[in-house]
């Protein structure tokens, strides 16, 4: 099931839509108002719509609209329900824009007429995108639970629960799209699975799900193999795949196993975020576009640290750093060198207050955090965002992960300048403390949204400018 290719024929169908809804809202639209503004047939006030307009401009803003909505983020199991909200909601929003932008011009002699043609431009617009967007996930839904279709599935587990699991999966009379490739062993319990159809240990997952083109992972440990499970999580979050954990009756009861189907196994989806799409969506953007204005609007500042730095102390002007990312990937880091060269010879270190290792202007670059602005570059280059967990070294990493095994939950979202962890906690300069500081991380990332992105920026903000950095 290729991803792109459904998205693909939903962002085709949309645009068809868009351009047949304006067509008949237009006609629609000279029996309504063309007689008043001196119009004698359908065809002289057609012609005087622009085909930029209701060919390409329109079309376009709609896609760009439905993008938003976070409707194109997962074409494959939608919710009809979900479909039909996201849909009236976002054509509600186009509607009145293209209307009061575009339609507001025409001057009937009667202001009510207007009720009746924003009326019909939702109207028109809802049914051509709701009833082409409904056949195309009818029909991806009725191949799915006729099995028709499926994503390539791997169990992680050999006992009693992944029997289980695998029997109420496949004994469903409409399947949730769970092609069950085979299995994965996790211990040296008693295997409760065919045995045919283990392909392999934990410690060969890699090649597993490469070789085999795994699409989804499900967790079906028995409670003996509980102590195993954070490692096990930890070591799959790399590979960006849709995990699952089957859920037993204290997740049922503590709320933490979800309902995505009214029919389906009750599962904790351990890579969802509490994030809604379009608000993931939004987020994206505007890190993009608050980066690049940011690095072009204070390029004569950042220009004043570089001299100054390159002033007061010999060495490169920017410190690259290698941290990991999103999925446990590394990448390298940018800040502003604020120690001097060679400061680390040998193992890594967290700095400290009057560290001697820092350049006097690299402490007040610190204070107020000003050795973080070159990562608005990383911003751009799509490896952090500007509000997110803070990103560590893999030095520390492992010995945070000793301490405390769900440190993989922090790695679903990509790191960020600051976090929520950084205006509560500060700098941490143990790695007991980067404990203390990722349960607010956790936290953050349990309850995110814009509002919660907007606090932290602010308060980030004011932790600048009163020099509470450190």
């Amino acid at each position: 099931m290729d991803k792109k290719k459904q998205i693909l024929y939903y962002l085709i169908a949309d645009y068809l839509s868009a351009n047949a809804a304006w067509f008949v809202y237009d006609v629609l639209r000279f029996y309504v108002i063309g007689q008043y503004l001196g119009y004698q047939s359908v065809t002289s006030f057609l012609g005087q719509s622009s085909i930029w307009g209701g060919q390409v401009l329109f079309p376009l803003f709609w896609i760009i609209l439905y993008y938003y909505s976070g409707y194109y983020n997962n074409p494959f199991r939608k919710s009809r329900v979900h479909e039909f909200l996201v849909t009236l909601s976002s054509v509600f929003i186009g509607a009145m824009v293209i209307f009061f932008v575009f339609v507001l011009d025409d001057l009937p002699p009667v202001y009510t007429i207007y009720y009746k043609m924003i009326m019909m431009l939702i109207g028109i617009q809802f049914l051509f995108t709701y009833i082409t967007r409904a056949m195309i996930t009818l029909s991806v839904a009725s191949r799915i639970y006729h099995r028709q279709w499926g994503f390539k599935t791997i169990i992680i587990g050999t006992g009693e629960k992944a029997a289980q699991l695998t029997r109420e999966l496949n004994g469903m009379n409409r399947s949730l799209g769970h092609l069950i490739i085979g299995y994965c062993r996790t211990g040296e319990g008693t295997c409760r699975v065919d045995p045919d159809r283990v392909l392999g240990n934990i410690d060969q997952i890699d090649i597993l799900l490469s070789s085999q083109e795994i699409q989804e992972i499900l967790i079906a440990e028995d409670k003996s193999n509980y102590d195993n499970m954070y490692s096990i999580l930890h070591s799959l979050f790399k590979f960006n795949l849709p995990i699952r954990i089957a859920a037993d009756r204290y997740d049922i009861l503590t709320g933490n196993a979800k309902m995505s189907t009214t029919y389906g196994t009750p599962m904790i989806n351990i890579t969802s975020i509490s994030m809604p799409e379009w608000q993931q969506n939004i987020k994206l953007t505007g890190d993009y576009i608050l980066s690049f204005l940011f690095l072009l609007f204070a390029a004569p500042l950042l220009l004043y640290f570089a001299w100054r730095i390159k002033r007061e102390s010999p060495g490169p002007v920017f410190y690259k750093q290698e941290r990991i990312g999103q999925y446990g990937k590394p990448f390298n880091i940018y800040k502003f060198r604020s120690m001097y060269i060679n400061a680390e010879k040998e193992n890594p270190l967290l700095a400290k207050d009057d560290d001697p290792r820092v350049t006097p202007f690299g402490k007040i670059m610190r204070k107020y955090r000003l050795d973080e602005l070159p990562q608005f570059w990383n911003v751009l280059r799509g490896e952090m965002s500007i509000v997110g967990p803070r990103p560590e070294r893999a030095f520390f990493v492992e010995q945070i992960i000793q301490k405390a095994p769900f440190y993989y939950t922090i790695q679903s979202v990509r790191p960020g300048i600051t976090s929520w962890g950084m205006v509560k906690y500060g700098y941490a300069d143990t790695v007991d403390k980067m404990v203390e500081r990722l349960y607010f991380d956790i936290i953050y990332i349990e309850s995110m949204s814009l509002l919660i992105d907007i606090k932290i920026i602010a308060f980030t903000i004011r932790t600048v400018i009163t020099g509470k950095g450190i």
